[in-house]
């Protein structure tokens, strides 16, 4: 800024309120839209869809932004975060004419993109390229969603900010000035954090105070800089640039104590939340363990459990469906291993309680869950159901994967073994034993019984009721299991069964890495205390 012009002067104090469940707020930008007005350029707004039962319902939308092709929208898109449910989003570009009312013609469509929220939050900032109808690209257009969580643990300040002496740009009346707030990031790029309003022909302007939360506003770092751009607003989207500086949160505090500040500083112990680890780059592999023992009957006979019915899949496809859709979206690769117990399998024909359904010891890997599907499908006319029904051996195999051949030392893998048997287990003093072992690694089991079996045996393993013990008397060291009977679910949406089981999870795996002392890979900063 010149001499003539005062710094712009922030006022801040800190408040917040803790969540019950986790919130996200997504930040958009687009790039390269296409533009449909024919004397200006459009003037984009998104609009964010759920889906709930089927059906698109808007949520939310940004503001419009006047004739821009590469706009980067201010306004932040709140959302309850849900681990154990697919949460289906589709962002809309619209080109607004005159009132903020979407237009229903097609040329006001400048493209759409559907994701879940768990793969936004565990890309953190995802770059998708916008679609037209029936598919079709809108160009080279994209659109940028970046993903941050919002806890108790990190706050809102409130701010203010005021000019005086603002260069006067326009000639026949004052500037119509506004104020944008960029974060620097670690890796040098820019996020904005804050676009004000335009306050009309004045050259001392005193804008609306706004709430941001500390991780938008600095990632929780007192220090980090921050950008802050002053513009002389322009209908036509070019706006002429008045003055710059350079603070952080940290002279804010400052500024808004008078100089005075207090010495006295408290210290936090930092408790990271599921998504600081997932967001930190922590990746979830899934394993999927299937019984093929012969109380499950004759694969070819329509009352098996494992009957292939053209038009609707068995239990077996619905758990493994249901569970392996959602834990997909938090392993980049998206390669699940699948394994099978309980059966005769070629050449030989001897019974195996550990084994790859694809065949291929090397690599019991399937890629996504069609692949686990297709797999399934393929193995069961080349085996012979037999049993007996032991699970010790897949959950130490398992066990042994998740512990690796070095101590853990990061937050970078998790382990999801699903379990999907329609009896009692015959070995369980050996399950029992292998869980036990297994609560010291970063895995979490999830037993889903398929059929109509007594399943009474089968809720020891779970650790609702109390805690297991090994048969020696050793307790586990945090409870890893969730068993539930997938009939509990037959007039329910698999998703529900999903959802129940899964629940769980998030906390097992702050608990598993809390007790290591093993922050995520990426940690956030830690809040400043005042």
């Amino acid at each position: 800024m010149s001499d003539s012009q005062e710094a712009t002067s922030p006022v801040a104090g800190i408040g917040g309120p803790a969540a019950c469940v986790s919130k996200v707020e997504l930040r958009v930008s687009c790039k390269s839209l296409l533009d449909r007005d024919t004397l200006n350029k459009s003037d984009p707004c998104v609009m964010l869809m759920v889906q709930n039962q089927g059906q698109w319902t808007e949520l939310d939308r940004t503001e419009v932004i006047k004739s821009n092709l590469n706009p980067v929208f201010a306004k932040v898109l709140m959302l309850d975060y849900y681990f154990e449910e697919v949460q289906k989003l589709r962002f809309e570009v619209y080109d607004i004419h005159g009132t903020h009312s979407i237009g229903t013609r097609d040329d006001d469509f400048l493209g759409g993109v559907e994701c879940t929220l768990g793969q936004i939050v565990a890309q953190k900032k995802m770059v998708k390229p916008l679609l037209l109808k029936y598919g079709k690209y809108a160009g080279k257009s994209t659109i940028t969603i970046h993903a941050e969580e919002i806890s108790g643990n990190n706050g809102y300040v409130e701010l203010s900010f005021c000019a005086k002496k603002l260069d006067d740009k326009d000639l026949f009346s004052k500037s119509d000035p506004f104020l944008e707030i960029y974060r620097i990031n670690d890796d040098g790029t820019e996020q904005l954090v804050h676009r004000t309003e335009v306050i009309k022909n004045n050259l001392n302007p005193v804008w609306e105070p706004f709430k941001v939360s500390l991780i938008s506003l600095c990632s929780c770092d007192d220090e980090r800089k921050l950008k802050c751009l002053v513009w002389d607003y322009d209908s036509r989207g070019k706006h002429d640039f008045i003055g710059e500086f350079y603070t952080n949160f940290k002279e804010m505090q400052k500024i808004s104590l008078g100089n005075k500040v207090s010495s006295v500083r408290h210290s936090l112990h930092r408790v990271y939340s599921f998504l600081d680890y997932i967001m930190g780059g922590c990746q979830i592999h899934f394993t999927v363990a299937i019984d093929f023992t012969a109380s499950n009957g004759d694969p070819r006979n329509s009352c098996s459990l494992h009957y292939i019915n053209p038009y609707q899949p068995n239990e077996y496809l619905k758990a493994l469906i249901a569970v392996g859709e959602i834990c997909q979206d938090y392993d980049s690769d998206k390669r699940f291993s699948a394994l099978g117990f309980g059966a005769r399998i070629p050449p030989n024909y001897e019974v195996s309680h550990d084994f790859a359904i694809n065949f291929n010891p090397e690599d019991d890997e399937c890629e996504e869950i069609q692949g686990v599907v297709e797999a399934y499908q393929n193995c069961l006319p080349k085996i012979q159901l037999y049993g007996p029904t032991n699970v010790a051996p897949i959950i130490n195999r398992i066990a042994k994967l998740a512990a690796g051949k070095e101590p853990i030392k990061d937050a970078s893998l998790y382990h999801i073994l699903l379990i999907l048997t329609d009896g009692v287990v015959t070995d369980m003093a050996d399950t029992r034993e292998a869980i036990v072992r297994a609560s010291y690694q970063p895995m979490s089991i999830i037993i889903v019984g398929v059929g109509n079996a007594d399943f009474t045996d089968m809720q020891i393993l779970d650790g609702d009721d109390g805690v297991l013990r090994s048969p020696k008397g050793e307790p586990v060291l945090r409870d890893i299991v969730q068993f539930v009977p997938f009939r509990d679910f037959k007039t329910a949406s698999p998703a529900a069964l999903a959802k129940c089981v899964l629940a769980e999870v998030p906390k097992q795996v702050v608990e598993y890495f809390s007790h290591k002392a093993i922050p995520p890979i990426n940690p956030p900063c830690t809040p400043p205390q005042y």
